[in-house]
């Protein structure tokens, strides 16, 4: 059996098997002496139409050559070269995170993305760190079917939402208030207009509401968490532009705060209410009930639904809501889950990123919030 790790030895091998001198292969193969040596030597590597000319010489599968042949080659360059630390940093810096999109939000700041080091230092600049490696790796509890460690764009998003609702000026949250603030918010369920007001009553609520236009990606609707343990944060990215699932996921954020869920780690929630009930945790179970109720109480919405289905007529969608009080294109929202009919009168589904983002705390659409360095 052969004991060659290499493919000169092996040749060796298989010459002092036959009791064959260099000069015989030269001639044999048909090539100089010296480079026959050279082969035995492993000074010059065995090319695949060598290694089949050895293999009609010796019958011994050209593969084997070959195979030997790349595995000194490898074994001899990992003593050559020299490990770079760097090129893991710029696999990590180019690979992972959404660099062009960041420089495209304004975020960073670089003038040649091909200068590691001016991007490393810019990301160091947004991630406040010192090292790139230093870059705080934000837990959260993500759901549905990425857990484990945020996206890259998800933790980029967070950073972003963390460092302007960091900045803000607001008072005293007070859990006193957040009912009432609820309740606010529910009188204004028929006018997509005046969602303009609810920045302002969370403000007032103590509650820091902050919107960044989500990075390609990142999949996220909304996040609460808390700055220094009494200051809750609710942060959206208003990627579903209907007022349906805006109020869905505005309700289903401050049920967390009003839970006071999020102290620990940020919640992230990706595609609320979307997601099967039996794949979410309790806490998601329980922001979605109370979402759920806010847009139209489930009541309500089973007896609607056992009167008219399986035909909804226009009139039937229109006059419902009006009894609900609130915009159409809620009730059709929730029609739509329910029936699984995601067709059902889409007209109605209202736009109102148009008229949060002049009264809101924004980063994205064109705006990049200003932050203090």
């Amino acid at each position: 059996m052969t004991t060659a790790r290499t493919p000169g030895q092996l040749i060796a091998e298989l010459l002092s098997e036959r009791g064959w001198s260099n000069r015989v292969l030269s001639m044999v193969l048909g090539v100089s002496e010296p480079i026959v040596s050279k082969m035995v030597g492993d000074k010059r590597p065995i090319d695949p139409a060598m290694a089949l000319a050895l293999e009609e010489v010796f019958g011994v599968a050209a593969e084997r050559f070959a195979a030997l042949q790349s595995q000194y080659d490898l074994a001899k360059a990992r003593l050559e070269v020299r490990p770079d630390p760097k090129r893991a940093m710029r696999a990590a810096i180019y690979g992972h995170l959404p660099v062009a999109d960041m420089i495209k939000r304004g975020w960073i700041d670089v003038e040649d993305t091909r200068d590691p080091d001016a991007v490393e230092s810019a990301l160091c600049r947004f991630f406040k760190v010192n090292r790139i490696e230093d870059t705080p790796a934000i837990s959260f509890a993500a759901k549905k079917s990425n857990e484990g460690a945020p996206t890259p764009a998800q933790k980029a998003w967070l950073h972003r939402v963390k460092t302007i609702a960091s900045e803000m000026l607001i008072g005293t949250y007070s859990p006193q208030n957040l009912n009432t603030a609820i309740s606010k918010i529910s009188a204004l369920r028929a006018h997509p207009e005046h969602m303009e007001r609810i920045p302002r009553i969370l403000a007032e609520t103590g509650v820091r509401y902050v919107v960044v236009e989500g990075l390609p990606g990142g999949k996220i609707d909304g996040v609460c968490f808390w700055l220094n343990d009494v200051m809750p944060v609710i942060g959206m990215s208003l990627r579903f532009d209907r007022i349906d699932n805006f109020l869905f996921v505005l309700r289903h954020e401050l049920e967390h705060v009003r839970r006071r869920d999020g102290l620990r780690e940020p919640v992230i929630d990706v595609d609320v209410g979307r997601t099967p009930e039996d794949e979410l945790e309790e806490q998601e179970s329980i922001a979605n009930l109370a979402a759920r109720e806010f847009c139209v109480p489930k009541k309500d919405m089973d007896a609607f639904i056992a009167r008219k289905a399986p035909y909804f007529t226009e009139s039937d969608l229109i006059g419902f809501a009006k009894a609900m009080k609130v915009h159409p294109g809620v009730v059709a929202g929730q029609l739509q889950f329910r029936t699984q009919k995601f067709n059902l009168f889409r007209n109605h589904l209202a736009s109102v990123r148009k008229f949060i983002l002049p009264a809101a705390e924004v980063d994205g659409w064109g705006n990049v919030h200003p932050i203090e360095m």
